[in-house]
């Protein structure tokens, strides 16, 4: 009832799905580090203190951080970006669940960035520019595997109909292809 719809739900019967990915893991470190230095500093507060109001206090906070950030998690775990042979799409939100797609056709410029941590994480930013027009998807923060969907999307917007090899791309280590 509350779960979103399943992204494969939005493929169209003459569509081909080329790849599927969540955002890379790193965007959720910035969340999970403030939840940890956040408890960390209420459980030396609460040693120093010893008082037995703010250890109830404490808890409740810590309680509330993490489920802040079980909340993080869960809109990251839903999150999705399917590319198909004729579109790019990504769904994401849990309570309102929302769709953001571009027509392949329609892409007239891609950008590719990945940044020295993007470097080394493993994750890189692409930007989709269409003629004169704004589109529901504009940029994919954080891929996972970037070369390969770089690549794909490439070969899919500029190479010659019918005879792209984005079909035989193989599962690239740590990405979560076709899940």
């Amino acid at each position: 009832m509350l779960a979103p719809k399943e992204i494969d739900e939005y493929i169209l019967p003459n569509e081909r799905r080329v790849i599927r990915v969540r955002t890379h893991w790193v965007v959720m470190l910035n969340h999970m580090a403030e939840t940890i230095v956040l408890i960390t500093v209420l459980y030396l507060l609460d040693m120093y203190l010893r008082n037995v109001v703010f250890h109830t206090i404490s808890w409740y906070i810590g309680l509330v951080a993490v489920s802040r950030l079980a909340i993080f998690i869960a809109e990251w775990w839903v999150e999705r970006l399917v590319i198909t042979d004729k579109r790019v799409m990504r769904a994401h939100g849990i309570l309102t669940h929302q769709l953001d797609m571009m027509p392949l056709g329609k892409v007239t410029d891609l950008t590719f960035e990945r940044t020295f941590t993007g470097r080394l994480m493993g994750y890189g930013h692409m930007r989709f520019e269409s003629a004169g027009q704004r589109q529901g998807l504009e940029s994919v923060k954080f891929a996972p595997q970037p070369e390969e969907i770089y690549e794909a999307l490439t070969e899919l917007i500029f190479g010659e109909k019918g005879k792209t090899r984005s079909h035989n791309l193989g599962r690239p280590k740590g990405a979560v292809w076709g899940r």
